[in-house]
């Protein structure tokens, strides 16, 4: 697979993420649907978030490096996009249980640093 097809691919899955997303904050009712409709909600968020920051983090390491260096980063991108949407993810959870302070958003970017280093301390 080249880096093209792939980039098209995470685009494509992108734009259904979104479009599911869309259609869930628009069709969905929390309050009648319950944990089914907010785990809903924060699913398709979290796959369109992470669509996104893949392609973001893509698009940066592609303008920073050769080719051959970014495709060898997809994984690292692919990986870090996840993180950074799990991040989001757990902040806006966080803050729908009304536990949001600054204090926890530091623990949960903690969190997701110490998972971080973890990968890369095993390369």
């Amino acid at each position: 697979m080249t880096l093209k097809s792939y980039i098209w691919g995470i685009r494509l899955v992108t734009l259904l993420s979104v479009v599911a997303f869309v259609f869930v904050v628009k069709f969905v009712d929390p309050d009648a649907t319950g944990v089914a409709g907010k785990l809903l909600f924060y699913c398709s968020l979290f796959f369109a978030l992470s669509g996104l920051f893949n392609l973001l983090l893509l698009w940066l390491r592609r303008k920073n490096v050769d080719m051959e260096n970014a495709f060898s980063n997809v994984g690292l991108s692919f990986r870090q996009g996840m993180l950074l949407a799990l991040f989001a993810i757990g902040l806006l959870i966080l803050q729908s249980l009304r536990l949001l302070v600054w204090w926890d958003g530091l623990l949960l970017l903690a969190g997701i640093f110490l998972i971080e280093f973890y990968f890369v301390s095993r390369e």
